[in-house]
């Protein structure tokens, strides 16, 4: 670990430049006619990982967040991340059936077929927090979406949208309203 006279070097100067790197592109993944890109080989990388994470940061802290919502499961490694970096807390926003009752469900739509996020019912109090949503990748936006409502049902506002990478052919954009939307590698 570096102290803290210590500075970071980093062989790249943005977080595209990383990504263009290290995403590995996988045709036809999960479903025939979809481009899959795998960001495992951007976190697995030291380099490629802290220059993301910082510009999620820099994103999250310019919206003022006071918590960040990771969305399963690749947004709970960015979004665990963001946190660490801004001295926030993270809010993990579940799968379905991934935590115990009593919860609040929300049913949502992918560009592959349907799903449903979760998060605690009771224990977790976001009245009047200021959430900022980190996930991997935005495509129909219904992921974020279904966020959204469970965080405003819980009490909280979401004061933004903070992706790695859009689908822009899916159009999730044009559902988010509300709250800026910041695309790492756009």
């Amino acid at each position: 670990m570096l102290d803290k006279t210590q500075t970071r070097t980093n062989r790249y100067d943005s977080a595209r430049e990383a990504l263009a790197d290290k995403i590995r592109l996988v045709q036809d993944f999960p479903a025939e006619g979809v481009l899959f890109e795998d960001l495992t080989p951007v976190l697995a990388d030291a380099d490629a990982f802290h220059i993301v994470v910082d510009e999620l940061s820099d994103a999250c802290q310019a919206m003022g967040a006071d918590l960040i919502g990771g969305l399963d499961a690749r947004g709970f490694l960015l979004g665990s991340a963001v946190a660490y970096n801004l001295g926030l807390g993270i809010l993990a926003i579940r799968k379905k059936g991934k935590l115990p009752p009593p919860v609040h469900t929300q049913e949502y739509a992918l560009e592959y077929g349907s799903a449903a996020l979760e998060i605690p019912a009771d224990g977790q109090d976001l009245a009047g927090k200021r959430v900022v949503l980190v996930d991997d990748v935005l495509a129909t936006g219904g992921t974020l979406l279904a966020a959204r409502d469970l965080i405003q049902a819980s009490g909280g506002t979401v004061v933004g949208y903070v992706v790695v990478l859009e689908v822009e052919s899916l159009g999730g954009r044009d559902r988010l309203s509300g709250a800026p939307l910041v695309v790492i590698n756009a």
